[in-house]
């Protein structure tokens, strides 16, 4: 028998709650996404992004360890189905048989607490010996859910929503329609409904944009016919997750009418992630100025294997080298991120030092503060606040000189959270679902918000590189462009019931609201004079 040694970063605990109920068919299909080693990736320069080609000459996987590696797992009868030096992966399929052998797995049928059966695994993986320090990580063996975001529903839906003309003119965003730039959406359940789109662009006054839907991991792309056929439970689930999805899409719509959008829809399992951030990286369909990802989970939710984390970080460091700014939403659930622990977490993927962290806001008339709704986490009557704090995955970046002190006692320097903000709350996005004008928020839409504002940037002459490192680079006057081009707030606190305590907003970058809320004229301005 071949000798096989621990796969660093693959341990991963039973799920929570979750029941193993049997053993998998030995003849059962699985599909996996293997990570390869390669050259440690360029911290990324915003004013000279790399070219594809350079990225992957410099940096991709070197042929001779794809080659490697791809002989070792043939060994098991494993079949290697498409390889990328740019992304250093494989796509590798075979049975349950040929991966249990390969990589050790110990694959379960598990069932969740609300009944689902899932694919599942306890532990670590193994690799074959001759494999060591050339395979990072293994994914698409265990099922499990790792993307998350849940509907916004608040008392202040009654209020009056703003159109994206009057968010437009709150925030002093740039003329022009983002004509010529892409921006990327990435979804991991609901679907698409092009009839709400339409209706929204007509509602609004504004052209209907290209729109390019694309499925990744073996991802449906659902219409609303196809929903409402789903038995009663997924029908649901598919439904509400469809409300944040076409929520998404209208706010890119109708802030920069345009931008073309290209909408990708992977599973919600780490492998979902690692592929659909490899195919924007790829460029396929289209290469985008920027990337809304309004889903995530706390960075040390123990779902998260390490290596998913290395795996994830890693394609958002090579897409910020490309100089694609991915926004990522802070979260919807305070200082305490869904996680009941008694300590403060932040979200992942926004925690990341390679994606732009955004955050919630609401009015207050017309003051910005931060977003917070009793109790401060969502529950099933309303609620929600913003996320932010101080990682414990990551280190701060140099980039990032700020002087935050993180809640729980012992912890890193860590990466803070957020960046930036937008509006989450009160009064709300004015939308369309399902032929109906309906109001909604959350970190998730100011997230699109972020992205929107992104391409218009482009379109209107900035050379667009990764932002987040220039949010914290002194302009002329050696005034930060983060608040050179933002609008400070300065009121309000992400407390959530646990852990009972959260970071507040003050005069300058904070916790919850970063720089603030964009000032889109005078970001642009201070872009092109950098």
């Amino acid at each position: 028998m071949p000798t096989h040694v621990r796969l660093e970063g693959s341990d991963r605990p039973r799920q929570r709650d979750a029941v193993r109920v049997a053993d998998l068919d030995p003849g059962d299909p699985i599909e996996v996404t293997v990570t390869l080693a390669g050259p440690d990736l360029p911290e990324p320069q915003p004013d000279d992004p790399f070219s594809r080609e350079t990225l992957r000459r410099r940096y991709g996987a070197d042929p001779d360890v794809i080659g490697r590696v791809t002989e070792a797992l043939r060994g098991f009868g494993l079949q290697i189905d498409e390889h990328s030096e740019l992304t250093r992966s494989l796509r590798v399929s075979g049975t349950a048989a040929q991966m249990e052998e390969a990589f050790r797995a110990g694959l379960g049928t598990y069932r969740d607490p609300d009944g689902k059966l899932f694919r599942g695994r306890e532990g670590d993986l193994q690799i074959p010996a001759e494999l060591e320090g050339l395979v990072t990580g293994v994914f698409g063996l265990d099922q499990r859910r790792v993307a998350y975001r849940k509907q916004h529903s608040s008392a202040s839906a009654l209020t009056s929503p703003v159109s994206p003309a009057e968010l437009a003119e709150h925030y002093n965003f740039p003329g022009g329609t983002g004509a010529g730039q892409t921006v990327a959406i990435a979804e991991f359940g609901g679907g698409y409904f092009a009839d709400d789109l339409a209706a929204f662009c007509a509602k609004q006054g504004t052209p209907m944009p290209t729109v390019t839907t694309a499925g990744v991991n073996g991802a449906p792309i659902l219409t609303l016919k196809q929903i409402q056929r789903l038995p009663q439970p997924q029908q649901t689930e598919q439904l509400e997750d469809s409300i944040e999805v076409n929520m998404d899409i209208e706010i890119v719509a109708g802030l920069a009418p345009g931008a073309a959008i290209v909408v990708y829809f992977s599973t919600f399992d780490q492998k979902g992630w690692v592929d659909l951030l490899d195919q924007v990286i790829d460029g396929r369909p289209a290469s985008p100025v920027a990337v809304s990802i309004s889903w995530g989970l706390a960075e040390d939710d123990p779902d998260w294997s390490k290596a998913a984390l290395r795996a994830v970080n890693e394609r958002l460091q090579a897409l910020s080298s490309l100089g694609i700014t991915v926004c990522a939403a802070a979260g919807d659930d305070g200082s305490g991120d869904q996680e009941t622990d008694g300590r403060a977490h932040v979200d992942f993927p926004a925690s990341s030092p390679y994606a732009l962290g955004v955050g919630g806001t609401m009015l207050e008339g017309t003051t910005d503060v931060v977003w917070w709704e009793s109790p401060g986490q969502r529950t099933g009557s309303g609620g929600g606040s913003t996320g932010g704090g101080v990682s414990v995955e990551f280190a701060r970046p140099s980039w990032q000189d700020v002087h935050i002190t993180s809640l729980n006692r012992g912890s890193i320097d860590g990466r803070v959270v957020p960046d930036v903000a937008a509006l989450a709350g009160a009064p709300l996005y004015d939308l369309v679902f399902m032929g109906q004008s309906s109001a909604n928020g959350g970190t998730s839409a100011a997230t699109p918000t972020w992205a929107a504002l992104i391409a218009l940037l482009a379109a209107d002459g900035w050379k667009a590189g990764f932002l987040s490192p220039l949010l914290y680079r002194p302009g002329r006057g050696g005034e930060p462009l983060g608040a050179a081009g933002c609008v400070d707030v300065t009121s309000g606190n992400n407390t959530s019931p646990t852990p009972g305590r959260g970071y507040e907003a003050g005069p300058g970058f904070d916790a919850v609201s970063g720089w603030g809320v964009p000032n889109g004229a005078r970001l642009l301005s201070a872009l092109k004079a950098t």
